[in-house]
């Protein structure tokens, strides 16, 4: 799809999601953009970047509801990561009627920091203007992330999903990134004769990074709900 393309939905199906199903994610196939299986917790979080825990005055339904979205995209070609953003943030609105605003309260953040030692980064030669690539490989146990082109902000962002807490950057580290980690996220699936595995997320980012985060009470950005609708008939 091209960079500067603003794809919406062109129709979209909103159905609960049956409870017996436990697949959760996004698919892209033939100009179609599934969601299933996710609550409006979950779809902010990919929208708008933003942990459950900065969401503020939401109903419960947000995090007990989940539903199942299957729809045809107005534009040709296959969206990338900010393009879906906005063609969720448009649903959101139109169908949940969600409105909100934000506000910078402090909360129980991890903040990302630099070590000693100093970053163990590349700094990124490419264009500073273009999107970055964060690619994830799970295999055994193990998450491997490589990332081209990132601010560490944005790095922050993507860390939210790993993590209990919102996460800011505090590296002062500027410009864009590459770099390449991995870590164990699941123990039970390492192999029985596993002895060279990766340590856990917090112990990795420190000693592949020289980052490291810091349990800490900071401002961050919050996610105010003023008004949101269970969505709205097909």
């Amino acid at each position: 799809m091209p960079a500067d393309a603003d794809p919406s939905y062109e129709v979209a199906t909103i159905k609960p999601n049956n409870p017996d199903n436990k697949n959760l994610g996004l698919e892209l196939h033939g100009g179609h953009l599934g969601i299933e299986n996710m609550t409006i917790d979950s779809m902010l979080n990919l929208a708008y970047a933003v942990h459950p825990k900065q969401i503020i005055d939401s109903p419960a339904w947000f995090t007990s509801a989940h539903y199942d979205i299957e729809g045809v995209l107005d534009t040709d070609g296959q969206p990338n990561l900010k393009q879906i953003q906005g063609i969720m943030q448009k649903l959101l609105a139109d169908r949940f009627q969600l409105k909100f605003h934000r506000e910078t309260r402090e909360l129980s953040v991890y903040a990302i920091t630099v070590t000693k030692g100093g970053p163990k980064l590349t700094k990124s030669q490419g264009d500073p203007k273009a999107l970055g690539v964060e690619n994830d490989r799970v295999r055994a146990g193990q998450d491997t992330m490589t990332v081209t082109n990132l601010s560490m902000a944005e790095f922050a962002l993507i860390l939210q999903f790993y993590t209990e807490r919102p996460v800011v950057d505090q590296t002062g580290l500027a410009g864009k990134w590459d770099f390449k980690w991995t870590w164990t996220s699941d123990e039970s699936r390492l192999p029985p004769d596993a002895t060279n595995a990766a340590p856990g997320l917090f112990t990795a980012i420190q000693e592949q990074l020289g980052l490291k985060l810091e349990a800490k009470r900071a401002p961050a950005d919050v996610f105010v709900v003023d008004h949101v609708e269970r969505p709205s008939s097909n």
